[in-house]
């Protein structure tokens, strides 16, 4: 059984959980063109090796971030979108 470490919730089974896909930062909606907004929506780079993923605890709706190893699939720590965001103005911490 895979467990995720949820920042509100504890270790949980990997089967409560989506991923919500790459963090990575929104266009402005109200200036970007249309084709910036459909990549920013739809195009993921999808890299071997550790990415910043949102995930999304479903029995709550608690949405986290988990940095994972996509050859390995370890999750190597979670972060909930303060720590993440709230550190370094948008750096990781």
């Amino acid at each position: 059984m895979k467990i995720m470490p949820c920042p509100l919730n504890g270790p949980r089974n990997i089967s409560e959980f989506v991923c919500g896909g790459d963090v990575k930062e929104m266009p402005n909606p109200e200036s970007c063109s249309d084709l910036e907004w459909a990549n920013y929506v739809f195009i993921h780079k999808n890299p071997a090796g550790v990415v910043d993923e949102w995930w999304c605890h479903t029995p709550t709706a608690y949405w986290f971030v988990a940095r994972r190893n996509t050859v390995t699939e370890e999750i190597l720590e979670t972060f909930t979108a303060q720590q993440y965001f709230g550190a370094s103005q948008g750096e990781p911490a």
